[in-house]
């Protein structure tokens, strides 16, 4: 039986009462800005370090940016370039029938051909019954095959011709008897320069400019080209295209080349010419699907190194950390915040790294592009995959580390420290 304590003697006071002690809280939880703070203090405190490691990951990402970027402005230079050529050029004109004889285009195949939505330019020439000699004394039966063929104004625009010497025909010399000489055509009248004349249709043409060769069509270096009007008033064409010459979009070059035939001559498409695109297009294709798999290793290997450069500083700045970290287990941190905290670190490290890094890749492919001449060209894809990449390789790089500090035993990190 348990006895009650004594009573107090009379006249002694009472003992003060004694404040409840409040429990500690089993569990501790930090703000998402105490956690941003928390992260930043390992760079913030060992700068040089985080900026060696983040330095790593910025040489990988610009490494990237400039190979793509420099390998795209490449390639779009050498596409303009065949599609200067002509790898978007088709050529349409009049087909053979069952007897080897040439039918020609109807009078609104070029209207016609022109209505094709990829089409973006068109031109023509077309036939007359003129000959041409260097002086109206030269036997007639001695025309050097040389042809005399119409010509639209904008010829030289879609064939990307150019002139040896002289002027092009404008909307004045189209009306007048006024012509353009091949380069072949005028060395075998024995014209030297512009402004000679020559005998054609039965009347003197001044000789306005001589084209320079151009192997997208070679009948041209052997013709005397006079202006459309001209040509049908006094030359006996009769307005209907005898070649046809389109510019398309480049990427939908065999769409329109399975329906120009039946665009020229609906009644009767297997009467029509269609030129197949040159090697030019296939050279197109495999340099626009060309990438440089050998750079594109290199940076991925720069990439490699940054993440390995990381997890060596999450790694050492764990051990140094220690003392750190155990008094803030002790204090009630847990382990997943203490994790938490390091794999933000590297986080941060790979983002100033990414974003440092495509500046500078950005600014070597622009400076790269400027002094070759070329269009700078970056793809988006790698603008936008550059700081997420690398942050993912700094997480990657900081996962090992941050789980290694958050397994760290209260009593022997302070033990240590």
């Amino acid at each position: 039986m348990t006895m009650p304590p004594p009573a107090a003697p009379p006249g002694t006071p009472a003992p003060a009462a004694v404040p409840a002690v409040p429990a500690l809280p089993g569990r501790t939880r930090l703000r998402p800005a105490d956690l941003l703070r928390l992260g930043m203090l390992g760079p913030r405190t060992r700068r040089l370090r985080s900026g060696l490691s983040a330095l790593g990951i910025c040489l990988g990402i610009a490494a990237v940016i400039a190979v793509t970027g420099i390998s795209s402005s490449n390639q779009a230079h050498l596409l303009a370039r065949l599609d200067q050529l002509g790898s978007n050029l088709i050529t349409v004109s009049p087909g053979k029938d069952t007897d080897q004889r040439l039918v020609p285009l109807p009078p609104t195949a070029e209207r016609m051909l022109a209505n094709i939505a990829p089409v973006e330019q068109v031109t023509a020439t077309g036939s007359t019954k003129a000959e041409v000699y260097r002086n109206s004394l030269v036997p007639k039966e001695q025309t050097g095959s040389i042809s005399v063929l119409a010509a639209r104004l904008n010829l030289l625009d879609v064939l990307r011709a150019e002139l040896v010497g002289g002027t092009w025909l404008d909307r004045a010399s189209e009306n007048l008897p006024v012509t353009v000489l091949g380069d072949q055509a005028a060395q075998r009248l024995g014209v030297t320069a512009p402004g000679e004349r020559v005998w054609l249709g039965g009347q003197s043409y001044a000789v306005a400019g001589v084209l320079a060769p151009n192997e997208l069509a070679p009948e041209l270096r052997t013709a005397a080209l006079v202006g459309w009007p001209q040509a049908t008033a006094h030359l006996g064409a009769d307005g209907t295209a005898a070649t046809v010459y389109l510019r398309s979009h480049p990427e939908r070059v065999p769409d329109v080349q399975a329906v120009a035939a039946a665009s020229a001559n609906p009644a009767a498409p297997g009467k029509v010419a269609v030129s197949r695109p040159s090697d030019l297009l296939t050279a197109r294709n495999e340099a626009k699907g060309a990438m440089t798999g050998l750079v594109l290793a290199l940076a991925a290997v720069a990439l490699l190194v940054g993440g390995v450069g990381i997890a060596n500083t999450m790694v050492v700045g764990v051990m140094e950390r220690r003392g750190e970290i155990g008094l803030r287990r002790a204090l009630g941190a847990r382990g997943g915040q203490i994790a938490a905290q390091f794999l933000l670190e590297a986080v941060l490290m790979g983002l100033v790294g990414g974003l440092a890094g495509l500046a500078g890749g950005a600014l070597a492919v622009y400076a790269y592009a400027f002094a070759q001449g070329w269009p700078p060209s970056i793809p988006l894809y790698t603008l936008a995959a550059g700081p997420l990449v690398s942050v993912l390789v700094a997480a990657l790089a900081g996962i090992h580390p941050a789980a290694r500090a958050a397994r760290a035993s209260p009593t022997d990190a302070l033990r240590s420290a």
